[in-house]
């Protein structure tokens, strides 16, 4: 055929697919007596998603805000009509309904990096394993992992390992890049509170840090798996992670065979089994261990960045916050680690890491499905539809949060409490995430430990931020280090 006819045929089917896509999608619109949400659903195949991936998740939710509805909206979003639900009221429906109207659900691109690769024949049980349900949730919940009386005996282990890393990474260095450190920092902890390893043994993760980030930012992306894309880095470095916790796996399975007892995540997901005796697989418990250690490293990692990003450019708020940490530390004898009476004592610390989840959210939002039909605000949610909750439509709203913008840790002091389920930068309800007092610990432990060593400076204080779902400083926040003489 000749070439031209070759590409003008290509072109015509092109423009006609796209034309039926386009009419296929108007004529299965929902039925005009469903009272559906105002919104639009934006392109044909695309949506909305363009906006929603690469513009500010705030601005987002805002401007769909004013022009449609303050408490509802609708769009279409990775490929999903979804629902939008909005501002206090909307969180707190949302809180309140879980397993009721809605269930948790996953973007396709998370679905397809932490889904099992396992076979289908159930694993081979382990000896004298303990008859626990296999699913994840009820793994990392039933436990007590997260409960405070668990984290207290951790908190000594937490203590020495951020001494540690601020010896070994921070000390003897004029400048450093933040978020980097604090990357590598926070995969540590994770290392040994999810995996076991111990000190000597942590480099085994940390070493992935590059690919643990690929995988953070590929998973807010377009599922799309062309060479270059940001999913399929992700991809790329998803098989790689598994790998090493495969291995991992292996040899804890070996030593707890050998009778050594172990008290971490990944050996209680090892010894779970459903009612039927059945355990799960190797590579799913790696995908699921993979999801939580992607999870918990970085929103902590970020948080840590901004936290000292703020501090830097409020030296009145570092005083404080070292006046805080220099009384405790002095009711101490040299080298007593930190307690759980010492962390209850950092409430203005506290106060500013708050401050700094509000401007920096950690998690932007989650997304639900609709398990029936339900009405909000006197729209029709119809069930299979996906819900969309989001910290952008009340954390930097004026009439929750007076001058949104500015920096203001004393808008968490006894008093002057916020509006309930205004600020809920970890969700809230059922599906509270069950780390947060993990990452409270966290936050605290390395503040503690880094004014009593440091004080710091921005070098580019106009250096730019990006990622919208994920925002980090574009150098990793290179700060001048002082050390402080005892």
């Amino acid at each position: 055929m000749d070439p031209f006819l070759y590409s003008l045929t290509l072109t015509l089917i092109t423009i006609s697919l796209f034309a039926l896509s386009f009419f296929t999608y108007k004529r299965r619109s929902p039925a005009g007596h469903l009272r559906l949400p105002p919104g639009s659903f934006g392109l044909p195949f695309f949506g909305e998603t363009l906006e929603f991936l690469y513009g500010k998740p705030e601005k987002f939710v805002a401007d769909r805000m004013k022009k449609h509805s303050p408490h509802v909206f609708k769009t279409k979003i990775l490929g999903e009509k979804t629902a939008v639900i909005c501002g206090p009221a909307g969180n707190k429906f949302l809180f309140s309904n879980e397993q009721k109207l809605v269930v948790a659900w996953r973007p396709h691109s998370m679905q397809k990096l932490y889904r099992s690769q396992a076979q289908k024949s159930p694993a081979p049980a382990p000896a004298q394993a303990p008859a626990q349900t296999g699913n994840e949730t009820t793994v990392i919940r039933s436990p007590g992992f997260f409960k405070p009386q668990a984290l207290m005996k951790y908190l000594e282990k937490m203590d020495s390992i951020t001494q540690n890393h601020l010896e070994k990474f921070w000390r003897g260095n004029s400048k450093v890049q933040v978020y980097p450190l604090a990357a590598t920092f926070t995969l540590s902890l994770a290392s040994n509170f999810f995996l076991g390893l111990e000190d000597q043994d942590h480099g085994r993760i940390t070493k992935l840090v590059k690919k643990f980030n690929d995988l953070t930012f590929g998973q807010h992306a377009m599922a799309v798996n062309f060479p270059g894309t940001m999913f399929n880095k992700a991809n790329k470095a998803a098989v790689i992670v598994r790998k090493e916790l495969v291995a991992i796996m292996k040899e804890r399975k070996e030593e707890m065979l050998g009778g050594k007892k172990m008290n971490d995540i990944l050996s209680h997901m090892i010894l779970a089994s459903d009612a039927a005796g059945r355990f799960i697989p190797e590579n799913e418990i790696a995908g699921n261990v993979m999801g939580l250690i992607t999870a918990g490293y970085n929103a902590v990692a970020m948080t840590i960045t901004f936290l000292m990003k703020f501090i830097a450019e409020r030296p009145d708020i570092y005083t404080k916050i070292f006046d805080e940490q220099e009384e405790i530390a002095s009711s101490k004898k040299a080298g007593e680690a930190l307690n759980w009476d010492d962390i209850q004592k950092m409430k203005y610390s506290w106060n500013v890491a708050c401050e700094v989840m509000r401007l920096m959210p950690p998690l932007q939002g989650t997304f639900r499905e609709a398990i029936t039909d339900f009405t909000y605000e006197g729209f029709t949610i119809p069930k299979g539809w996906k819900i969309y909750w989001t910290v952008s439509s009340t954390n930097k709203n004026s009439d929750y949060f007076p001058e949104p913008e500015k920096f203001d840790p004393t808008r968490y002091e006894e008093g002057n409490g916020s509006v309930p389920y205004t600020y809920v930068p970890f969700g809230g309800g059922p599906r509270m995430c069950p780390g947060k007092e993990y990452a409270r610990l966290a936050l605290l432990c390395f503040l503690h430990n880094m004014v009593k060593r440091f004080k710091w400076e921005i070098i580019d204080p106009n250096e730019k931020i990006m990622g919208e779902m994920m925002p980090i400083p574009a150098q990793g926040l290179p700060v001048h280090l002082y050390s402080l003489s005892k």
